[in-house]
């Protein structure tokens, strides 16, 4: 396979040469593309000597092969990592004033963008209505990892890893045609309202404590930017997420799940189809002390007692019956699998339980699914025994669901 690897002007490109060999060791043919400035952090011969082939930023240089049309029109994949706030926007408005932005206005193939920036820059609403550009142009946009930055500083806007990265972009081009149509999803929800809560709900035990769970609302947010770049107005519930929330969608913020239940039930009386991805704490304290819980030398440890939360995904299914509502409702189970199940034996008894349209099964663990960036799902119906697998980065995952959503809505 022939790939395209632009690499941006920022301190994370060193990060990238991990990346050129991920490729490279997988028998790719890999073009680096940098930038002036991404020569700065890493040089022209380490490019060259890692990829083999000759490195250029102009398109002065080998006119004799039309390098800045030659490129992208060959190009079976384009990576562009790290892309820094200027690459986006000099992307997002067509922008070719060096090899890279051409070869990025050639290319027909997937294109991945990989951002890394400080924070600021990366919730700047400029850099975000880029970003929603480029996803509605058809091109593929990670979220950036939260972490340490270039200094002391912290926050969502750290280059994601280069396993991560080429996961992603592996992905885009082994999956199935319309799982990575992005951009050309265009009016799949057109004129419809579609209602998506992401991230993980915390019960306060005290004014310093809570229960919660490991998710990052990664997936949850990516469904709802996949929805939108399908045509739909979305209204976003956030619970606790660990990356930046997307641009042009409507946000509510929540903590726990009652607060989580009490947004939903309003807002889905108005909705076509409601993608139910918050990670709901199971189980909140009885009580909420209004003081810290003291840890002290004499008495006994603390009990905590426990109570079930509301079953939020239920509740929706019954108020959609009672109400007469047409509309789809999705859920999302996070299994792990145990003497008595499998994972799947467990989604299928939660998908008769709560009764929602489609499930999505996510198989989690330690090191799986909550905080990565991508994830290997399967799609459950209940209409329909036959199930879909889909693996990929999250945003990938995301457009496929959408695409599974519509087809549901059109019968």
């Amino acid at each position: 396979m022939r790939i395209v690897l632009g690499v941006g002007g920022g301190i994370a490109a060193f990060k990238v040469a991990s990346l050129l060999r991920l490729f490279t060791e997988q028998g790719h043919q890999v073009n680096v593309v940098p930038t002036e400035a991404a020569l700065h952090f890493v040089g022209q011969a380490t490019w060259e000597a890692l990829s083999g082939h000759p490195v250029s930023t102009s398109v002065f240089e080998h006119v004799e092969q039309v390098n800045h049309v030659r490129l992208g029109q060959e190009a079976d994949l384009v990576v562009v990592a790290p892309a820094t706030a200027n690459i986006l926007a000099r992307s997002a408005h067509g922008l070719a004033d060096d090899l890279l932005g051409n070869t990025l206005l050639v290319a027909t193939c997937p294109v991945l963008f990989a951002p890394a920036m400080h924070t600021e820059m990366w919730r700047h609403p400029a850099t975000q209505a880029n970003v929603a550009t480029l996803r509605a142009h058809g091109a593929h946009v990670l979220d950036p990892d939260v972490g340490r930055l270039t200094g002391k500083d912290s926050g969502p806007g750290r280059l994601p890893e280069p396993q991560a990265i080429f996961a992603a972009a592996m992905a885009l081009v082994s999956a199935p045609d319309e799982a990575h149509d992005g951009g050309s999803a265009g009016a799949l929800l057109a004129g419809k309202r579609v209602l998506v809560s992401a991230g993980g709900t915390q019960e306060p035990l005290d004014p310093v404590r809570f229960l919660g769970n490991r998710s990052s609302g990664k997936q949850g947010i990516a469904l709802a930017a996949a929805a939108r770049d399908a045509g739909a107005a979305v209204t976003l519930v956030a619970a606790h997420v660990e990356v930046a929330l997307p641009a042009g969608v409507d946000v509510v913020r929540v903590g726990t799940a009652e607060e989580l239940r009490e947004v939903m039930t309003r807002e889905a009386a108005s909705a076509d189809v409601v993608l139910m991805a918050a990670a709901v704490a199971d189980f909140r304290p009885a009580e909420r002390s209004g003081t810290k819980i003291k840890k002290r030398a004499e008495g006994a440890d603390p009990v905590i007692e426990l109570v079930r939360n509301p079953d939020i995904l239920a509740e929706l299914v019954r108020l959609r019956a009672e109400e007469g509502r047409e509309q789809l409702i999705l859920g999302f189970a996070a299994e792990t699998g145990d003497d008595s199940g499998s994972v799947l034996e467990y989604a299928r008894q939660k998908l008769e339980r709560k009764g929602c349209d489609l499930l999505v099964v996510n198989h989690v663990g330690e090191s799986k699914v909550f905080g990565q960036d991508v994830n290997s799902v399967e799609i459950l119906s209940r209409t329909d025994r036959e199930m879909q697998h889909v693996e990929g980065s999250k945003n990938l995952v995301a457009e496929a669901i959408v695409h599974r959503v519509a087809a549901e809505l059109r019968g």
